[in-house]
């Protein structure tokens, strides 16, 4: 929990390397082995910034659910991450997802990522 105390002064701390408004359509597909499970599209528009320690971005917009053999259904969807540069090789990241309907569904992502 403390790199989420320090991560809003480290995105700070530097100049910035990227920011900006931009939109971001995306579809992940679900597969049970060769069966087809269905898809969902984000229509999503957001905001990055960061610098050379750390950046986040806000995402949010519509997303069509598709369930294969299923009625389509268009529910508010969003995204809240970042990325924190621990060394010059290692960095740590996360996201928030929630999808907001009549039972608000959330989702998580931590990992870490080595460059070679």
């Amino acid at each position: 929990m403390k790199i989420f105390a320090i991560l809003p002064a480290a995105l700070f701390a530097a100049s910035p390397v990227l920011a900006g408004p931009y939109a971001n359509v995306e579809n992940n597909a679900g597969f049970s082995g060769s069966n087809f499970n269905g898809h969902v599209t984000d229509f999503h528009l957001g905001y990055e910034s960061g610098n050379d320690v750390a950046s986040y971005y806000v995402q949010a917009g519509p997303s069509i659910f598709a369930p294969d053999g299923g009625e389509e259904e268009t529910k508010l969807t969003g995204k809240l991450g970042g990325s924190v540069q621990a060394t010059e090789r290692l960095s740590v990241y996360g996201e928030v997802a929630a999808t907001f309907d009549d039972v608000n569904d959330y989702g998580t992502k931590l990992g870490v990522k080595y460059s070679f």
